[in-house]
């Protein structure tokens, strides 16, 4: 009984937090992360979140057609 009061306490301290600064949208347009300055640490939004949750506005590279 007393493991899952220390688990349930210990949830509770993740909540509305993120691991790394680039998760967080509010971040998205801080020096921090933009390339290249999160590229290197891999902590650029588009690395860390799935690509449907990140609006990249980043000029696309067409690649030619054989």
């Amino acid at each position: 009984m007393r493991a899952l009061y220390v688990c349930l306490v210990l949830s509770l301290f993740g909540c509305d937090r993120f691991r790394y600064p680039c998760q967080d949208p509010d971040n998205w347009e801080t020096k921090q992360c933009k390339r290249p300055y999160c590229a290197v640490t891999g902590t650029c939004p588009d690395q860390l979140m799935k690509p449907e949750e990140v609006k990249d506005e980043s000029p696309k590279i067409s690649q030619p057609v054989p």
